[in-house]
């Protein structure tokens, strides 16, 4: 079957959910984050629910399989790793719990530290000269 390159526009939707209060939340529709110590509002542009600090992109374990359901039991931080994207475009953070050590991928969310983005999309061309080299050959 041949694939149709055209842009796709559907996306995919993303039910609402109701965050348990607690877990660390302070009054207000606000939580501090664990790695910049930043006060983050709960409301994030292009997702139902924050999971992460827009500034430092630092979040916490407290979600099990399913987004927002604070199934988790380990409380650890969770560093960001790196990037990656779906195959619509969508930017996901991928994250490591420093506690437990389990990966999990997050949605970028539209108030995201665009300048945090962007060094951590272009990390794995510092790390050696083989990258460098091979986009100079082309």
């Amino acid at each position: 079957m041949a694939r149709n390159n055209s842009r796709r526009t559907d996306r995919r939707t993303q039910r609402r959910k109701d965050a348990v209060p607690g877990g660390g939340r302070q009054p207000g529709g606000v939580f501090r984050c664990a790695g910049c110590r930043l006060d983050v509002p709960l409301a994030a542009p292009g997702t139902a629910h924050r999971n992460h600090c827009p500034q430092c992109l630092s979040s916490l374990h407290v979600d099990g399989r399913v987004p927002g359901d604070r199934a988790a039991g380990c409380g650890g931080r969770m560093e960001a790793l790196s990037l990656s994207t779906r195959s619509d475009g969508e930017w996901l953070l991928v994250h490591h719990c420093l506690r437990c050590g389990e990966l999990s991928a997050n949605r970028v969310a539209g108030d995201d530290n665009p300048l945090a983005l962007l060094r951590m999309a272009v990390r794995p061309l510092c790390g050696s000269g083989v990258p460098v080299r091979a986009l100079l050959a082309l």
